[in-house]
């Protein structure tokens, strides 16, 4: 199977992130969790403090914005 480019991840990741609004429509918690479980392999926990990567947090934040901005 072929890697999945940054860019796609980013997109992949920002769509995965509205399917938590259902219990928090707060993009930035959203986008956070994604990228938490992208990197660590689960959801965090309530007390789960490990970094997650910045960038690509970021990316996926302004990702999720464009995607919002279309509907």
């Amino acid at each position: 199977m072929a890697e999945q480019s940054h860019e796609d991840l980013v997109l992949d990741l920002a769509r995965q992130s509205f399917a938590f609004d259902a219990t928090a429509s707060d993009p930035e918690r959203n986008c956070w969790m994604v990228v938490h479980r992208h990197a660590h392999g689960v959801l965090p926990s309530e007390y789960d403090i490990r970094e997650v990567p910045e960038d690509l947090y970021l990316e996926v934040l302004e990702q999720r914005r464009r995607l919002g901005a279309a509907d």
